[in-house]
């Protein structure tokens, strides 16, 4: 079952549809404060209804030009910028040509952060974003059926990389309807077998593992109970994007104020009075590239 973003109203265009603006701030925080932070919070909201235990997978797959248009915008911080991807919620394994996913054109106006969608089978969604071609589609999709066609074609979009991570989710209640908070780990990605359903890829973690990106979303302003907890736990607002932190990982970019240095967040430190095998052992672990 595909999560859906329930605690952001979206606005209902057509039956696989879906339209939503809001704000974000993004934090690093280390993963064992984040289940301090998560737990705090659960006080006052309520666990996603489409966030078990552990949370969810959430991949996706993101097209830029040749001359990583999108990449460039990002990092030039143009008021008006877009990008186009395919997600897919939940276990790789075993996805094929009929397993439901979005394509989704994510953009920016100024502060805002909007986010149009379609549902689509994973075959159909390929056809559109890599084929180029019109797929079967209702009258009230065809404005957003046309306008990923004329991203694709104008700027000759291609598979560009692929990004997942664990996500759990909390969203408000009461007179916090419009607040989610996103807690993301195990941030990883490859720049290569761009089929969701390759069983050999490889990918490498492109954010420190020990590290985790929190974020808060809201229609219009921050409850200020959560500026207040924030401020408390030293929380630092970061400019982070999952995409952009991907490309420069893989070398297809320099390096640039988006990209999270691992020099910068460094593990933590061993206890010494663990044997010497485990804290190498740990220390393996957060190198790990390999992790699926």
């Amino acid at each position: 079952m595909v999560p859906q973003e329930s605690s952001e109203d979206p606005l209902h265009v057509a039956s696989r549809l879906h339209a939503f603006n809001r704000f974000e701030l993004k934090y690093l925080v280390p993963v064992d404060q984040a289940a301090d932070i998560r737990d705090e919070l659960a006080e006052r909201m309520d666990a996603d209804l489409h966030s078990p235990v552990g949370g969810y997978g959430v991949w996706s797959l993101y097209y830029d030009s040749p001359q990583l248009q999108f990449y460039w915008e990002k990092i030039e911080g143009l008021k008006f910028r877009r990008k186009l991807r395919i997600r897919h919620y939940g276990n790789l394994d075993g996805v094929t040509d009929d397993s439901t996913v979005c394509v989704e054109i994510k953009q920016r106006v100024n502060r805002v952060t909007q986010k149009r969608r379609i549902m689509l089978p994973y075959g159909v969604a390929r056809q559109l974003c890599d084929h180029r071609a019109v797929v079967e589609h209702s009258p009230k999709e065809s404005a957003f059926i046309q306008e990923v066609l004329e991203l694709v074609v104008r700027l000759n979009l291609q598979p560009m990389a692929i990004t997942g991570y664990q996500r759990e989710a909390l969203v408000g209640r009461h007179a916090d309807t419009g607040l989610r908070v996103t807690f993301d780990r195990r941030i990883r990605g490859r720049d290569r077998d761009f089929h969701f359903g390759t069983e050999t890829a490889e990918n490498r973690f492109t954010i420190p593992p020990h590290m985790s990106v929190m974020e808060i979303k809201v229609n219009e302003r921050t409850p200020h109970w959560i500026t207040d907890l924030a401020a408390r736990r030293n929380l630092n607002l970061v400019r982070i994007s999952k995409y952009v932190q991907s490309i420069e990982a893989f070398g297809l970019a320099p390096r640039s104020v988006f990209h999270v240095n691992e020099a910068d967040c460094p593990p933590p430190t061993p206890n010494e009075e663990q044997p010497l095998e485990q804290r190498s052992a740990q220390h393996d672990a957060s190198l790990t590239v390999g992790a699926k």
